[in-house]
């Protein structure tokens, strides 16, 4: 037997609206707006006036402050390489706190701290009021707001990662006792790429927070900063009289600190940022007219082209640093000798990156990787660098080289009137001007680049001297007879 159910008439229209309305699509409300109700030009406008007290977070109105110096690498410069930045092991700081990917070492710090506890026996809660009365100032380093990190928790990190920073450059140096087994030391794969994390722009702490902790759980026979540079020097590989100039140096970060060790004195002050407002006139303004600028000061030619107007390479190997190229007057060129591979390559993009968004601090590194992309145009030039031993190539085939500096010198803010290699520049540009030994260059560039050209060129000179002596040969009777 079938059951028939009857609709009424208005039944059946309650069916028809409920199906239509639950096919028809639903229509995007605003959401400052629901169905029953909407917002009026003055509550609108009590809503922005609230917004514009509001003051920003992912980058604080006090990031161009002097204090401010740990950054977040804006996006334009992360699309250039994006793992340039983020740390692979290892977080230091806030900006990656609590990342899942990160808690292999993130474990490995609470053994340290327990260490440098067991050896100091005083107790954590000095060492966590000491963080306490630095918090205000802490807050002040990073350019994005921090403030979801309690004044607990911020005391917290920074004396879990500062200490792993610490203990972790004692044990490198040799003035704690390290574990034979540890495998933070034991595993080859670890040392690199922790090595290439703590110089990572937004993997940053203060310099002063680590500074504090090391001399209150001390005594210790060195500097702190030694202790950092000879941790780094299995990377970079330099003298240890170099790294003795720069024991006493002081830094905003690791990152900060570690790149003016590169910066010898005799260019400290070169290409470094002009305080003076150009508003302002003093009296030397008024004596002296300002000069007018060199036609000679831009961007230098690729190095095959230098060659060409007679440049000269040569590979500096007693530089205390791979800023120090210098061009002489005979048309020789000479740079330090660099070993090209990934720690090198991260950390040029982190200090131009440090470098961009920090306006109180010097662009050496900037100008140099601008400098090198400049004469490093295709994998010719590379080619050419490292057959005059000044590019020792880690990194990959000469391509990938040229394409790394042409990439890392793109959308960049340089200075081209204001660098510690100006007069490099200059002198460079005005040498490869028409001259004698521009053409005496070209000469040999086109008959003596190689071996079958320079037979070449000597079989044509010597058929010229044989029709010549021919000629000769032939003439002189005729005008002996006529004697």
């Amino acid at each position: 037997m079938i059951e028939i159910t009857v609709l009424h008439i208005p039944q059946l229209l309650d069916l028809f609206t409920f199906k239509h309305q639950n096919q028809a699509p639903k229509s995007k409300m605003p959401k400052n707006m629901d169905q029953n109700h909407v917002i009026t030009i003055d509550q609108e406008v009590e809503i922005m006036m609230t917004q514009m007290k509001e003051s920003p977070k992912l980058l604080q109105k006090s990031a161009g402050k002097n204090s401010c110096c740990i950054f977040r690498v804006p996006q334009s410069l992360v699309e250039i390489n994006k793992e340039a930045y983020q740390p692979r092991i290892v977080s230091i700081g806030p900006y990656h706190h609590g990342n899942k990917d990160l808690e292999m070492i993130q474990e490995h710090k609470w053994r340290f701290l327990n260490d440098m506890l067991t050896r100091t026996g005083k107790p954590l809660g000095f060492f966590m009021n000491i963080v306490v009365n630095m918090e205000n100032e802490i807050r002040e380093n990073y350019s994005e707001s921090i403030d979801r990190f309690a004044t607990n928790d911020l005391a917290k990190m920074m004396v879990l990662d500062g200490f792993f920073l610490i203990e972790l450059f004692r044990k490198v140096g040799k003035l704690v006792h390290t574990h034979g087994d540890d495998p933070i030391f034991k595993m080859g794969w670890v040392s690199p790429f922790l090595m290439r994390d703590l110089l990572r722009i937004e993997n940053q702490i203060p310099f002063f927070v680590l500074q504090k902790l090391f001399k209150e759980s001390g005594p210790d026979m060195r500097t702190l900063q030694s202790l950092i540079l000879e941790f780094f020097n299995y990377m970079v590989d330099r003298k240890k009289n170099v790294l003795e100039k720069y024991e006493n140096e002081d830094g905003k970060h690791l990152l900060d600190f570690f790149r003016k060790s590169f910066i010898n004195t005799k260019n400290r002050n070169s290409g470094s940022v002009n305080t003076k407002n150009k508003n302002s006139v003093t009296p030397e303004d008024t004596e002296k007219p300002e000069k007018p600028e060199n036609p000679s000061l831009k961007l230098i030619q690729p190095a095959t082209k230098l060659v060409i107007a007679g440049v000269k390479f040569k590979a500096n190997h007693q530089a205390d640093s791979f800023l120090d190229i210098e061009f002489q007057k005979n048309g020789l060129l000479s740079i330090p000798q660099i070993n090209m591979d990934d720690f090198y390559s991260s950390f040029f993009l982190n200090c131009m990156a440090f470098e961009q968004c920090y306006f109180h601090c010097s662009k050496h590194i900037t100008t140099y990787v601008v400098f090198m992309g400049c004469l490093m145009n295709t994998s010719t030039d590379v080619g050419l660098l490292s057959h005059n031993k000044i590019i020792e190539n880690y990194f990959g085939t000469d391509k990938e080289i040229a394409k790394f500096f042409k990439n890392v010198g793109k959308d960049v803010a340089f200075d081209i009137k204001n660098n510690y290699l100006k007069e490099v520049f200059v002198e460079l540009n005005e040498y490869c001007k028409n001259g004698w030994h521009v053409g005496w260059a070209g000469f040999k560039h086109t008959y003596f680049e190689s071996p079958w050209a320079s037979i070449s060129a000597f079989a044509a000179f010597m058929l010229l001297s044989l029709a010549a002596l021919q000629t000769i040969y032939t003439v002189y009777p005729y005008y002996h007879k006529r004697d």
